[in-house]
């Protein structure tokens, strides 16, 4: 046999290493939306629900828990910071945990944790016990929101993500209307024990309701889940992972947001607001309750708001975040400015109302690292921004309360007015530190993607 001439064989062999070669990857499909979409989510956010109902609890039964464990303000205020601290300090492992597992599994153990923290705290009478149980819960409570986000990332469209993340906050905003509701009367008529004992037992019904019905992401054309877990070969080592999205400036950017915006409203609804209401400000617990509710509705309020205008342009994400900050700081020197440290109802109800906008401007952050960090370590980006607010609901908590401690002459019944003006002027402390970093970082993120 012969060997054909080169030139005679040319015309034939061009197509050859066409044949050879493999086709081009397939685009990954674009997340469906729609009515399945929002069945996993609505799966999904009864937990967070659920985790929020748990969070709250102590804020009606703050008085109860005085009397059943012996305990003085100080210690009473050890529940919120140390509930804080677990939350902060898990939110970096459960985002690993999301990233690794997936969210189904991670939701399924918080609804364990929160279950078992509640209905510990439900039996306890001593208060190291009951410590104990709250930072259980505080566990289990971390794990719920970094989960239901990272569902709704599988399942909607990105450019419905930041509504969906804004409609998650204002669910969980319903949970707390619950607590408000709800608890504070089953607690006033059925006591303490059978009060917690049945919190905690409506977690069986979230645990069935997630072990049956929640799909954490759409199934692709293979019929196999889209997102499902990294085989061990495939997962990064833990510390890379935290560190190539802590390298991302959209990540670091979004930590800074969510601790600016977020702690304001955060620290008032979660421990110093009814004490500043009452003892400062003279109104009746009933009043002040009222006032902390109108806290919740802002707050619901604004999430709708916020997740309508973002969904139509993620250009508004920066002007958001820097009004909201300008508003805050505005409005609590007019308040702390307001002569003989007794402002108005009126004023007092529009400083509330502003810090309703609070909560929903924190998740501008999870924007950010949405945007700037692939899927496959979505969970812990998010886990890295959502440390942010609650460790500057620490600082400031913790702030506030040593600063009254200073400012109030040994063995006074309460905090005065005069008191309460020049602590809560320690928030401009982060809110300035925060204003500077998201500016520094705001000119990273835009030259990154110019």
């Amino acid at each position: 046999m012969t060997v054909e001439p080169a030139s005679s064989a040319a015309p034939r062999s061009v197509p050859a290493p066409r044949t050879t070669a493999e086709p081009p990857a397939a685009p990954a499909p674009s997340p469906p939306g729609g009515r399945a979409a929002w069945l996993a989510w609505s799966v999904g956010v009864s937990v967070y629900v659920l985790a929020v109902i748990h969070r709250t609890s102590l804020g009606v039964a703050g008085l109860d828990a005085a009397d059943r464990f012996g305990i003085g303000a100080s210690a009473l205020s050890t529940f919120s910071i140390l509930q804080v601290l677990v939350y902060a300090a898990m939110q970096i492992p459960v985002g690993l945990l999301v990233d690794r597992f997936g969210p189904r599994r991670v939701l399924l153990l918080g609804v364990v944790l929160l279950s078992a923290g509640q209905l510990a705290f439900a039996f306890s009478s001593a208060f190291a016990p009951a410590l104990a149980s709250r930072a259980v819960l505080g566990c289990g409570d971390a794990m719920t929101f970094i989960s239901v986000l990272r569902i709704a990332a599988r399942w909607f469209p990105a450019a419905r993500n930041p509504f969906v993340a804004q409609l998650t906050g204002l669910a969980g905003m319903g949970g707390n209307l619950i607590t408000t509701v709800v608890l504070a009367q089953a607690l006033h008529r059925e006591g303490w024990t059978p009060t917690f004992t049945a919190i905690s037992l409506l977690g069986v019904a979230v645990f069935a309701l997630v072990a049956l019905l929640l799909r954490e992401a759409p199934d692709s054309g293979a019929g196999q889940p889209a997102d499902r877990p990294a085989g061990d070969r495939d997962r990064p080592k833990v510390g890379r992972q935290v560190l190539a999205c802590w390298r991302e400036p959209g990540t670091r950017l979004g930590l800074w947001v969510h601790f600016t915006t977020q702690f304001p409203g955060n620290a008032f609804g979660l421990l110093w607001g009814l004490p500043y209401l009452v003892e400062a400000q003279g109104l009746t617990r009933a009043e002040a309750g009222g006032l902390l509710t109108l806290l919740v509705l802002s707050n619901m309020t604004f999430g709708f708001l916020f997740g309508r205008l973002l969904s139509a342009t993620a250009r508004a994400r920066m002007p958001i975040v820097l009004t909201v900050v300008a508003t805050t700081g505005l409005g609590w020197a007019l308040v702390l400015a307001w002569p003989g440290g007794h402002p108005p109802l009126w004023l007092l109800a529009g400083i509330i109302v502003v810090m309703g906008s609070n909560g929903p401007a924190s998740l501008v952050g999870l924007d950010y690292a949405r945007a700037r960090n692939p899927v496959e370590r979505l969970g812990t980006a998010s886990g890295i921004v959502n440390m942010g607010g609650f460790i500057g609901t620490m600082i400031t908590l913790f702030g506030i309360g040593v600063l009254l401690d200073a400012l109030s002459p040994d063995g006074a019944g309460g905090y005065s007015a005069d008191a309460f003006r020049w602590a809560f002027c320690w928030q401009y402390v982060p809110l300035a530190v925060g204003l500077v970093m998201i500016l520094r970082l705001r000119r990273k993120v835009g030259a990154a993607e110019a």
